[in-house]
Formats: C-alpha cells, sequence, structure tokens
C-alpha cells in the first residue's frame, strides 16, 4: 500500500567502501530508531532535516552490525516527498543485507522495483517522462545519451508536451463556447483558426516524432555487427573504439571464433558492438559455427562495419561480405591505411557497384580508410570520419544538440503517433465539414494521448508495467 513503510538496498552489488540502506514512508523514522544509535545518543526523530547523524546500526540487543550514517530528509523535501532515511554503511554485501533485515524487522516491508521513484511520481514530484528519465540517466551509456535523460528528467520534454497539451485544451474550450452560444456566428473565423492552429500542432509532432530512431539509439544502443574476413583487422577495429585490448589480436587466422559484444562510445553514440569470426569457407567445425553466427549477425544487425583489408588484392571472401549488404545500413572500412595500397576506394567502389549493393535508403555505402595501429606512428587514421558517419547515421533528421527534446522510447512514440492521428482526424473532420463537436471528439482524444507522456491518463496496469522495469532500490 502506499502508506508502507518501505526499505531496500540503493547501491549496486557487491563491494564498496559505502553502500545505503534507503527506507522511505510515513513510519520511516520510527524504524530508522530501532535500528540505528547514534553516538550521541539523540533519537534520529530530534534530527533537523537534511543533516547526517554519525551512529552505529545494531541488532535487536544492541550489538552492533555496522558503523555509519543516518541522512534524514523529511517530507516533503525528499526524493519521494515522504520521510526518508538513508543508512549509509561499507558497502559490503553481508553487512548489506543483515542492515535491510533489520529494516525489515523494525517494521519495513521490502520495496517493489522502481518503487521509490513510483512514489515520488504519485506524490506529484516528478511526471511520468521524468520518472522514465530516471533509469535512463543510471543505464546511459555515452554523454549524449546521459544528456537526453537529463533532459527529461529536468522536464524539458514535459514542458514541451503540457504546453501543447494546453494549446488543445484552449480549443477545445472555443469549440465548445461556439457550441453553446451559436448565435455569435463565430463559425468561419473559428474554423479558420483551428485549421491553422491544429495543423501547426500537427506538424510540431511530427518533428518531434523524428527525434525517435535517435532517441531509442541514444537509449538503447547501435547493434552494430563488424564482419570481414579472417586477420583483416576485426579484432583490432573493435579495440581500438573500446581503447583497451578486449579482443586478441595476432597475425593467424582464425583467432576470432565465437561473437565478442560490447558496448563502445563513438562519438557520444551507444553502440553495442558485435565483433565476429572472420567471413571464409573453412572445414574446422567451430570456426564454421563462428561463420555462421556472423553472418546471422550481420542480417540482424541496424548498422554493418564491413573490413576490406587494403593491404591486399579483394578476393572471393571479400565478395562474399559485399553480398551480406544489401539493403543494409552498413560503412565499408579498408583497414590498414598506414600500409602501400593493393586496394584502393575506387576499386572497392566499382565491386560494390558492379554486385549492385546499395545501403537501405538506397544510396552507395560511404567509404572510409583507416589504421587502427598505424606504424608510421599516426594513429587511429580515419577515426574522426568514421565518428561523423556514424553520428549522420544515428541522428538521421534529428538535430544534434536538441537531445533534451528526443522521445525516449517506444511508449512514447506511440502515444506521440496517436496524437497527430487524432489531429490529422480532426482536420479532415474540418474539411469534410462534419460539425465541431466531432472535431471536440477528436481533440479530446489527442489530449488524452499527450496525457499518456506525462502520466496524466495513464492506467494503472501501464504504471505498473513501467516500474517493474527499474531496479530495486531506485
Amino acid at each position: 500500500m502506499k502508506s508502507d513503510t518501505i526499505s531496500a538496498i540503493a547501491t549496486p552489488r557487491g563491494e564498496g567502501g559505502i553502500g545505503i540502506v534507503r527506507i522511505s514512508g510515513s513510519h520511516a523514522l520510527s524504524v530508522a530508531d530501532a535500528v540505528f544509535r547514534a553516538r550521541s545518543q539523540k533519537a534520529l526523530a530530534e534530527a533537523a532535516s537534511h543533516c547526517a547523524v554519525y551512529g552505529c546500526v545494531v541488532e535487536r540487543d544492541g550489538t552492533p552490525v555496522d558503523e555509519g550514517l543516518a541522512l534524514v530528509m523529511r517530507a516533503p523535501h525528499s526524493y519521494t516527498c515522504e520521510d526518508v532515511v538513508e543508512l549509509q554503511c561499507h558497502g559490503g554485501q553481508s553487512v548489506m543485507r543483515r542492515v535491510l533485515a533489520r529494516t525489515w524487522e523494525a517494521g519495513a516491508r521490502a520495496a517493489e522495483r522502481g518503487e521509490f521513484t513510483k512514489r515520488a511520481f504519485l506524490n506529484g514530484r516528478i511526471d511520468l517522462a521524468q520518472a522514465e528519465a530516471v533509469m535512463a540517466v543510471v543505464e546511459a551509456r555515452s554523454d549524449r545519451a546521459l544528456k537526453m535523460a537529463q533532459g527529461h528528467l529536468a522536464g524539458h520534454f514535459s514542458d514541451r508536451i503540457r504546453a501543447m497539451r494546453h494549446q488543445i485544451l484552449g480549443m477545445v474550450a472555443h469549440i465548445e463556447a461556439a457550441i453553446d452560444f451559436p448565435e455569435d456566428e463565430v463559425d468561419d473565423v473559428l474554423d479558420v483558426d483551428l485549421t491553422r492552429d491544429i495543423t501547426r500542432l500537427a506538424e510540431e509532432i511530427r518533428g518531434i516524432l523524428s527525434t525517435a530512431n535517435a532517441g531509442r539509439i541514444l537509449r538503447d544502443g547501435l547493434l552494430t555487427a563488424i564482419v570481414g574476413r579472417p586477420n583483416v583487422g576485426k579484432s583490432s577495429l573493435l579495440n581500438a573504439l573500446l581503447r583497451e585490448e578486449r579482443a586478441i589480436v595476432t597475425d593467424i587466422p582464425g583467432t576470432t571464433r565465437d561473437a565478442i559484444e560490447e558496448y563502445a562510445d563513438v562519438g557520444g553514440v551507444p553502440l553495442r558492438i558485435i565483433d565476429t569470426a572472420g567471413i571464409r569457407a573453412t572445414e574446422d567445425t567451430v570456426e564454421r559455427i563462428g561463420v555462421e553466427r556472423a553472418r546471422d549477425y550481420a542480417a540482424r544487425a541496424a548498422l554493418v562495419l564491413a573490413l576490406f583489408d587494403r593491404s591486399r588484392p579483394l578476393g572471393e571472401e571479400d565478395e562474399a561480405i559485399l553480398s551480406l549488404l544489401k539493403k543494409k545500413q552498413a560503412i565499408l572500412l579498408l583497414t590498414k591505411a598506414d600500409l602501400p595500397p593493393k586496394t584502393t576506394r575506387e576499386d572497392l567502389l566499382a565491386r560494390v557497384k558492379a554486385m549492385g549493393v546499395v545501403s537501405a535508403s538506397g544510396s552507395m555505402p560511404q567509404v572510409i580508410e583507416i589504421a587502427a595501429q598505424a606504424k608510421s606512428g599516426v594513429d587511429r587514421i580515419g577515426f574522426d570520419v568514421l565518428t561523423d558517419a556514424v553520428c549522420r547515421i544515428a541522428y538521421q533528421d534529428a538535430a544534434e544538440g536538441d537531445e533534451a527534446d528526443f522521445v525516449a522510447d517506444a511508449r512514447q512514440a506511440d502515444a506521440l503517433r496517436r496524437a497527430e492521428e487524432h489531429l490529422r482526424a480532426a482536420i479532415l473532420t474540418m474539411e469534410q465539414e462534419m460539425g465541431l463537436d466531432f472535431v471536440s471528439i477528436d481533440l479530446r482524444s489527442a489530449v488524452e494521448a499527450l496525457g499518456e507522456l506525462t502520466g496524466e491518463t495513464v492506467g494503472d496496469a501501464i504504471l505498473d508495467e513501467i516500474f517493474s522495469k527499474f531496479c530495486i532500490g531506485k
């Protein structure tokens, strides 16, 4: 129940210098007092809000569990708008489990997933878009992803949605006034103004929706497969993008036999990179399985980085790679740009054209010459160009720098699409002269769809689904 006092470990699993057990609810102070003894011997109920109290968590018989701090935050000036106490102790797993168990013995119950944030939403401290941004901040894998999440958490996205919702409600009020007072003969003027204003709002929503793909990529990462024949430099590219020696690099073909998956921050765009086995004909059973997996990853990836050895002539294995790229979003990389060339950019483009390889958009894929480890002393040749290409693919029609207003997930995109559809329906209704009362129905439906973004018109089932994705303790 909402009135229950809840508790959970608020720091990640594992060992650390500090671990936090968070308690929230109307009895948070009394629960904390039952398990925490201040060095001053004063009760936590006497402590001022937002003050840290030094002391010790104790067993029922007074035996110390661990020393630490109790941070008191009184309602409504807390994360949940309820009384909150955070017990900050050493971050060992045994210590944390015991401190948490003591809070349950004192009357708190285990918090559900996302329940602290859900209470913040239900108590009006944040709206639903801000609540969803909490986990996005925690899970952000790049600076741009963090900027988008922080913008949503600060309310920039919600403010824009509320402003549109307010404008539509104003239109509904004008329509209902015109229906209630037909003698004023304002229908003609109202029709012109409504058509103009509804069209403008529909276009604004369409503009916001154009950021949905970029927002999804920033939040979840762009599934990217690195493919190429053996010994072409796939593992070297992965290590260069990660800026660490993650994959084994040798001159022996077939070193990578299974897929290696990692996240890389490329120009602020998180790439979920899969380094695959070299694609070639082989009698080795294990390597052959790796090759088949490489083909499968290339088929499923949203972006393929296809590598070709610039220091060797193109061969049948390279043509097999190119055949995987038809109708795919791909960047062609000519590796080992620090060595004398035997395959030029023009050679590769000519082979691409001859094989009829075009991207998902119908254009020719971009070719970039790179060197992950240049013997000439100039490291990372071509990586700035590669970074720019990745950013263009990720952002498409979205404007770099406006991440705070990006659509963050599929739920938000769906609500916006329905809002736009209702606005377009309202315009069609007016064009067909079906009556202002029918226009009002369409507009109210748009208002309801937009309300789902901020949580003003969302049902309990959707709320439960959203917060079930949170970690316990948040």
